[in-house]
């Protein structure tokens, strides 16, 4: 007999998060870049009680929580705040995008994504329409600053791969 699935959330706020998860690299690493953004629900409001994973994906990172040294952790992890807000600070990635995973309340399971810091050739991008292509690309917002919003459903809905 098969189990039936449940929801992912909103246990997740208190279990997962830990201290300074949003931080994959520490403020003075060379070259870090900030990504922010909303996660936004199928109505456009914020979802307050979501939890984002980054990983960076790099080779020649360390374990997923340490954080000392010139490095990379190569993962983190942040929950979102009252207004859907969310931010990591990273490396810039040796590929053109960064793997982001997002746990929110009704999801049966977490959903993956990409961000893209600039529109690139790229085999996913290229098999996109123009408008889902979008959703994959970061705004930069300043010097080193990327906005990244995640629109779970409706209209402007973000990309979501299947793993």
């Amino acid at each position: 007999m098969t189990t039936p699935s449940q929801t992912v959330g909103p246990f997740f706020g208190y279990a997962l998060p830990y201290e300074r998860g949003w931080e994959l690299v520490p403020e003075d690493h060379a070259g870090a870049i900030t990504v922010t953004g909303r996660v936004l629900d199928g109505a456009g409001e914020p979802v307050p009680d979501a939890l984002l994973e980054l990983w960076l994906g790099e080779t020649g990172t360390r374990g997923a929580l340490d954080r000392r040294g010139p490095g990379a952790s190569g993962f983190g992890r942040c929950p979102t705040t009252p207004d859907g807000g969310y931010r990591f600070r990273t490396a810039r990635p040796a590929t053109p995008y960064l793997a982001l995973l997002v746990f929110a309340r009704g999801l049966l399971r977490p959903v993956m994504t990409r961000v893209y810091l600039e529109d690139v050739p790229d085999p996913l991008l290229d098999s996109l329409e123009p408008a889902l292509r979008a959703t994959l690309v970061a705004r930069a917002e300043g010097t080193g600053t990327y906005r990244f919003d995640v629109r779970l459903q409706g209209e402007g809905e973000t990309a979501f791969l299947e793993f």
